[in-house]
């Protein structure tokens, strides 16, 4: 899929083998710039091998049960998320969309809105019916890109990321 952006084309299409290590710099990026926005931390993974990449790419190539997507323009990998089947019986019917993040300097170009709907694609295709992702409470943006895609907010999980701050009531 392509998109059409002032600086040019925007290429939306699923994650190769190859991409391991741009998909390993894009996601450090990510965490290290918005480390209270993820449930993963840029310390733990930034100690990860390279075998650690590798398999978290390959893992969803042709997978019932996960998949990722990417955008890249410019020869380089600009943003990605990941979408996952739920593991349990009764809820196999359902997924979790996680790591959504597009580069600041291209953001507005609605790339976000491109690579969830590739997301559900995927979702579609494996039969499933429901789809969720989570956003922290202080991302307007995000939060109007994911109604723009067709979610709705049905609650808030208090302290579920915890990031600089010690578990009390004033967090």
């Amino acid at each position: 899929m392509q998109i059409e952006s002032p600086r040019g084309p925007i290429t939306l299409r699923p994650v190769t083998s190859a991409d391991a290590e741009s998909f390993r710099q894009l996601r450090l990026e990510a965490l290290q710039a918005h480390p209270a926005v993820y449930g993963s931390d840029y310390e733990s993974q930034v100690q990860e091998p390279d075998q650690y990449w590798q398999s978290r790419v390959d893992r969803t190539l042709g997978s019932a049960e996960e998949a990722m997507v990417v955008a890249e323009a410019e020869g380089q990998m600009i943003g990605m998320t990941g979408i996952f089947r739920d593991r349990g019986v009764k809820v196999r019917h359902s997924a979790t969309i996680i790591s959504v993040y597009v580069r600041p300097e291209w953001r507005g170009n609605h790339i976000t809105d491109g690579l969830i709907g590739l997301c559900l694609d995927w979702a579609r295709q494996h039969g499933l019916l429901r789809a969720r992702i989570a956003v922290i409470t202080s991302n307007a943006s995000a939060i109007r890109c994911y109604i723009r895609c067709g979610f709705t907010v049905y609650g808030v999980e208090p302290a579920v990321i915890l990031h600089n701050c010690v578990i009390t009531t004033s967090c």
